[in-house]
């Protein structure tokens, strides 16, 4: 069992926080020790999900559903399956974007790290678009799509 202070370190969030789910009653059967929260390792997969969850860019409502979900068992598989795989795509599509900026940033990375070397860019502009050395046109390439 653990105590709130101990949950807050471990997943570096404000004590506030983790009241507040449990007011929300994402903890549903959380033990009390002289009305001191005490999480076990229910609560600590539980929050381990809402966690995931609430990064994937879920609200707490719809976290709460979920919840709900689990306490009715079997019935809500599809349910959760299917919360899980909209979320999934929410995330995979975020990644995606991100791989683009990221490819971004390293394509101009080498851009300045060129103009620096030569004190202009002029090697970079007989390169562009397509004569970039391969693994900085698959960066520029892949910035540069629509």
């Amino acid at each position: 069992m653990f105590t709130i202070g101990q949950v807050s370190e471990m997943f570096h969030l404000p004590i506030s926080t983790l009241r507040y789910y449990d007011k929300e009653g994402l903890f549903p059967n959380m033990q009390r020790v002289s009305g001191a929260r005490r999480f076990s390792e229910k609560e600590i997969e539980a929050l381990r999900v809402i966690e995931c969850l609430k990064k994937s860019g879920l609200e707490i409502k719809d976290i709460k559903k979920f919840m709900d979900w689990s306490t009715q068992g079997s019935q809500t598989y599809a349910q959760r399956k299917e919360l899980f795989e909209k979320q999934r795509v929410v995330v995979e599509n975020e990644i995606e974007k991100l791989e683009k900026v990221l490819d971004m940033l390293k394509y101009k990375c080498w851009y300045y790290d060129i103009a620096i070397e030569d004190g202009d860019e002029m090697r970079i502009a007989t390169m562009l678009p397509d004569q970039l050395p391969e693994e900085i046109q698959e960066h520029y390439d892949n910035a540069h799509a629509i």
